[in-house]
């Protein structure tokens, strides 16, 4: 019955997880409903990957390649399981297809991650396997790094396959693009909240220093923003707050702070249940994706509440658009200018939710589904 909802690529390596003749634990341990809710997203393919050598274990999500390649980074992290980890990449995957085509790329949607701790369980061995499982997708999936991935780590995975893109001295890591059009997504949110797109003297609470946090710190300290910071590392936290004179509180604080605009800067879900009746923003613009835990939920009770989401997938594209200049060639010139058109692409977006009176997901995801049925069609 699984493979009514999932197609597994079984490699003639011996490093593949014959998971078809051997159930893995990951299936073994769901409930039908659990599998159904999962692959009711439509996506075209999924490769379980192990390598027992290297201590790989990681999976590859593909949701659509309607519009060309599936482009979409890696991330490493300890998932607390394995069900868990197939959750993350499948959502994530839906949401670069989505992002790529909202944001008017040629290129699909896909997502991997790999299942450790990215600050103990690295090696070259381990990218490199992670490579051959690329490869053998035949490009129908492009990768870049994602949290717990570095460019240099992608030196290693481009040795087994040439579909990888971010690697040091080309556009490199994208993060400082992803964080311009953050902030661009921002400017476009406080218009319509504020009247005017300046985020001087706004009370602004970012949750998440890593890369792309760090650049938009800098872009909101320009502009004279109130900014509150938090993150689980502290170290990393300690440097970013003196760098720019920001305050500090902990992790599970964030969301009580006095904030005009929340900003989700890490991992998903932060918006939810228990987290949205301690927030008093306005608007919550960040880089993190699938912020919203239930989108269908979460994004009805922003709504009604009057706070304005931007959505991530849209506003956080700036990534994923210096790959895709990588991959073209284009100009960092090009680059920021694609980036600072999300500020209209936002704008529009927010029109387009006023208009039907639809939560801001809700007419991003049509805006996306149109341009995907479109090119379905030709």
């Amino acid at each position: 019955m699984f493979c009514n909802y999932i197609i597994l690529f079984l490699h003639t390596f011996e490093r593949s997880l014959k998971i078809m003749e051997k159930q893995s634990d990951l299936i073994k341990n769901s409930s039908a409903n659990q599998l159904t809710d999962l692959f009711g997203m439509n996506h075209e393919k999924v490769l379980i990957c192990q390598d027992k050598d290297s201590g790989l274990k990681a999976i590859i999500a593909i949701h659509s390649t309607t519009c060309g390649p599936a482009l979409g980074g890696t991330r490493m992290w300890k998932y607390a399981s394995d069900m868990d980890a197939l959750k993350d990449v499948l959502r994530l995957s839906r949401g670069m297809s989505y992002k790529n085509a909202i944001s008017g790329l040629n290129l699909g949607g896909g997502k991997a991650v790999i299942i450790g701790d990215s600050k103990t369980q690295k090696s070259a061995n381990l990218f490199r396997a992670f490579g051959d499982f690329i490869e053998s997708l035949n490009g129908d999936y492009i990768t870049s790094e994602d949290v717990g991935i570095s460019p240099d780590d992608m030196i290693h995975v481009a040795k087994q396959t040439k579909h990888v893109t971010g690697l040091p001295g080309k556009k490199g890591d994208p993060s400082p693009i992803t964080a311009f059009g953050v902030y661009m997504g921002m400017k476009a949110a406080a218009k319509s909240q504020f009247g005017n797109d300046s985020l001087h003297g706004k009370k602004i609470a970012v949750q998440g220093v890593g890369h792309v946090g760090e650049y938009l710190v800098e872009y909101l300290h320009k502009e004279g923003a109130k900014i509150t910071l938090t993150d689980i590392n502290d170290s990393l936290l300690s440097k970013v707050s003196k760098r720019f004179n920001c305050n500090i509180v902990n992790p599970d604080e964030i969301y009580d702070v006095d904030m005009d605009i929340y900003a989700p800067c890490a991992l998903g879900a932060t918006v939810n249940d228990s987290t949205i009746p301690r927030m008093n923003c306005s608007i919550i613009a960040g880089a993190a994706n699938n912020q919203l835990e239930n989108e269908n939920i979460h994004g009805s009770v922003l709504m009604n509440k009057g706070v304005l989401y931007a959505p991530d997938y849209l506003i956080n594209a700036g990534g994923v658009m210096n790959c895709y200049a990588e991959l073209h060639d284009f100009s960092n010139e090009k680059v920021m200018q694609m980036a600072e058109n999300i500020y209209q692409t936002t704008a529009d977006i927010i029109n387009h939710s006023k208009n039907n009176n639809i939560p801001t997901f809700l007419a991003a995801n049509q805006k996306a589904e149109e341009r995907l049925k479109m090119e379905s069609s030709k």
